[in-house]
């Protein structure tokens, strides 16, 4: 895999770390809600992008882990059960990151909760289809 099993393990790590940031800041005193489900969004779209780049399946710049998972579809048919989380956490790129009168300033712990847990099956999912040598 070479080069390519760098990039994917990267990947893998930065997603791996947003994960574990939204888990520290949604149980810090005070909890940073707003930031833990952003972080969730991020590993789980930083997860799909690294099945794709495992696969060298070319993908836009973006967000949108709806349109990521439909690209991993394409490789991975079993990607198509990730496709509520997508739709979940593909908004909290953007949700709560900046101040918008239209948007709650902080989302209920409920809310973060969520976040976390299909943020986790989410890059367990991945982990499980990519080889031992890019796992971080």
């Amino acid at each position: 895999m070479g080069k390519a099993a760098s990039e994917v393990k990267a990947w893998m790590t930065k997603a791996w770390r947003d994960l574990e940031t939204a888990r520290q800041v949604s149980i810090a005193q005070p909890p940073f809600y707003d930031v833990a489900v952003y972080h969730c969004q991020q590993a789980a779209e930083k997860a799909v992008k690294a099945f794709l780049v495992c696969h060298d399946k070319p993908f836009e710049k973006i967000h949108d882990i709806e349109v990521l998972v439909d690209l991993a579809a394409e490789i991975e048919l079993s990607f198509n059960q990730l496709a509520d989380a997508a739709d979940v956490l593909t908004p909290y790129a953007t949700q709560f990151r900046y101040p918008n009168a239209a948007f709650a300033a902080e989302p209920e712990p409920d809310v973060c909760a969520e976040a976390l847990q299909l943020a986790r099956e989410v890059y367990d999912f991945v982990l499980k289809l990519l080889p031992a040598e890019v796992r971080p």
